[in-house]
């Protein structure tokens, strides 16, 4: 991603940020259809290889790290599912060092 996209990303909604992401690992034609948010991302076109990028993606985009516990299918299943998790690390109080 270029700086410019990465500074307009921090201007959009948690959800926007994780749509545009998803749009932009999917790639096109799929990214240029509706991407309803409870869909399975796997029927959008999600492989394990781009579920992969995504994951790191949203470790960047969000400043989390994601743990081995948190990456089930149930929480990479759906837009909504994914938005969940974000929330739940974003809110978490950093580790104690």
């Amino acid at each position: 991603m270029t700086e410019l996209a990465d500074s307009s990303l921090l201007r959009l909604t948690l959800r926007e940020r994780l749509i545009a992401l998803v749009r932009q690992i999917l790639g096109p034609p799929a990214a240029n259809r509706p991407l309803p948010i409870d869909a399975r991302l796997a029927d959008l076109g999600m492989s394990s290889l781009k579920m992969v990028n995504l994951m790191l993606a949203l470790e960047v985009q969000f400043d989390v790290s994601i743990p081995q516990e948190e990456i089930t299918p149930e929480n990479f299943a759906s837009i909504t599912s994914v938005e969940a998790v974000i929330v739940r690390l974003t809110s978490r109080p950093p580790p104690a060092r």
